[in-house]
């Protein structure tokens, strides 16, 4: 059996209105074919829905029946239909939200706040990522969107930036570097160096200053799995480790120091998602995200400006996501 939903909301709106041609002027259709659906749907039922005179319809038995199920099946179907045109629309469903240590840093709740608020029947599930996986989530299928700090080698990525910050060694606090101010660049390429445990070559290259240095020299690395691992192996001296400036806030620990590098371009992150995973939930979310940026000035200053003012720091150059 094939009812369309037509013949059934056409029944609905005559139980209604007990009256063929008041539900004809509510339906906008004819009342002979009105009247003709419903003889139809009776048929195709193999049962009487309507008791009919010359002045009003009535229920039978089955008809009440059928009528209880017509509006439960109706209300249903339009609930789909809506939930599914919000979907498309990209203003209801799940969104997954990968991210590192610190997300968007103190730009994270203003962000989240928003967007459930712009969007408040999406479900927002969040998932943090450790050194390994520098992209967060968007390189094994699990996150939509996400934040993420080029440069990365993953191709096909669309990333937005949101911020740009410095970048600091972390040493131990005997070192003599915990002295200083502030490090330059050529000072400090023959500490051995803590970096994650990452496949990516481009993140790798950039958080072990492999741009300065000749073709032939290697840095000295030791192997990571998350921040909390390094920070263990900087406080006992086993290493150094290149790191955003919001570490200091995030990890700090007393037996370290996180001293600016006043000539290495800034870390930045980004709001990003897979060109091949095309989701305008992502989209929404990173145009929420944008408009917190613009909004919140003043908390953007502060993560790209945490150590006042140093202004030979150079935070301005951006190293871009693979492929973009």
């Amino acid at each position: 059996m094939d009812v369309s939903l037509r013949k059934l909301r056409y029944f609905l709106v005559v139980a209604e209105e007990r009256n063929f041609t008041r539900a004809a002027a509510r339906l906008f259709v004819a009342q002979q074919s009105l009247s003709r659906q419903i003889r139809d749907l009776e048929s195709e039922l193999g049962a009487t829905l309507l008791f009919r005179t010359t002045r009003s319809v009535d229920l039978t038995p089955a008809g009440e029946a059928f009528l209880a199920q017509v509006r439960v099946v109706l209300r249903t179907f339009d609930a789909a239909v809506e939930e599914a045109r919000e979907m498309a629309a990209g203003s209801a469903g799940r969104l997954r939200i990968g991210f590192g240590m610190g997300a968007a840093l103190e730009l994270t709740p203003y962000i989240l706040e928003e967007f459930t608020r712009q969007y408040p029947n999406v479900e927002i599930e969040m998932r943090e990522f450790g050194l390994p996986d520098q992209s967060a989530g968007l390189s094994e299928g699990w996150a939509d969107v996400a934040f993420i700090r080029p440069p990365l080698a993953i191709r096909d990525i669309v990333a937005h930036t949101l911020f740009v910050e410095p970048r600091v060694l972390t040493v131990s606090a005997r070192h003599e570097i915990a002295r200083r101010a502030t490090v330059r660049v050529a000072d400090i390429l023959d500490v051995p160096l803590a970096v994650g445990r990452s496949t990516d070559e481009e993140y790798r290259r950039f958080w072990s200053l492999q741009d300065y240095r000749s073709d032939l020299t290697e840095p000295l690395l030791r192997p990571t799995t998350t921040n909390t691992e390094e920070i263990e192996l900087i406080a006992a001296g086993l290493a150094c480790t290149v790191n955003p400036a919001a570490i200091e806030r995030y990890i700090p620990h007393s037996a370290v120091r996180y001293v600016p590098i006043v000539d290495v371009p800034g870390s930045a992150v980004a709001v990003a998602w897979r060109q091949d995973r095309d989701n305008p939930l992502s989209v929404a979310f990173n145009r929420v995200a944008q408009q917190v940026r613009r909004r919140e000035r003043d908390v953007v200053h502060a993560i790209e400006n945490p150590f006042g003012d140093l202004g030979a720091l150079d935070v301005g150059h951006v190293m871009p996501v693979g492929g973009q």
